[in-house]
């Protein structure tokens, strides 16, 4: 006798395979090193984890860039293009990614309206399109520990700016965890793989 509650993995309030997509903007090199919000080995360990995850659950990834075609920026640190080599690149000329067609259009792309979201850095490149994305109907997801800002000040500010608009706040392992929960697939060795990986690295 089944004992579970059926639900649609598609229309649950909560992140699932099948509602979600990743978003990370702006990690490259130079802003990696202006994060001072925590470690830089400690940011990159999370997004790689957060990154890990989304591909485990088989979620769309946006992963954009600015000013490297142009030729005045480094692009994207080797950790996520080496993870995610599939993943088109959208390299843009705006600071605020949601003013950028090209990113717009790979986010509607997706079908999704929960946005598991992080950038660099935190009270700027993410700050910006999540204001413009929640006024736009779609639910934040703010990965706190997967991104960093020039100062601890200026993270939590821009987290406090993003919450109070209405971004849920929430940290890569929760977020593994929450996917996890409806996925139909084998997923439970690689899973643990990732939290044996990453999880000692985070705090």
């Amino acid at each position: 006798m089944t004992t579970g509650i059926m639900r649609d993995p598609k229309t649950d309030h909560l992140l699932t395979s099948e509602n979600a997509a990743l978003v990370l903007i702006d990690y490259r090199p130079g802003l990696v090193d202006g994060v001072n919000s925590q470690s830089r080995e400690t940011l990159i360990n999370n997004v790689v984890a957060l990154a890990k995850a989304a591909e485990l659950f088989q979620l769309p990834i946006v992963l954009s860039s600015v000013g490297v075609e142009a030729g005045y920026q480094e692009p994207t640190i080797p950790e996520l293009k080496e993870l995610l080599p599939d993943v088109k690149v959208v390299d843009r000329s705006t600071v605020n990614a949601w003013e950028h067609e090209g990113f717009r259009a790979a986010v509607e792309a997706t079908g999704r309206r929960k946005l598991i979201m992080g950038a660099l850095w935190t009270e700027v490149c993410l700050v910006f399109p999540v204001l413009d994305l929640l006024k736009e109907g779609y639910e934040v997801y703010a990965v706190s520990d997967a991104m960093g800002g020039t100062s601890v000040d200026a993270h939590e500010r821009g987290m406090q700016r993003m919450i109070q608009a209405g971004a849920v706040p929430v940290t890569w392992e929760a977020v593994m965890s929450e996917l996890a929960r409806l996925y139909r697939g084998d997923y439970v060795g690689t899973f643990v793989e990732i939290m044996n990986e990453h999880l000692a690295k985070s705090a």
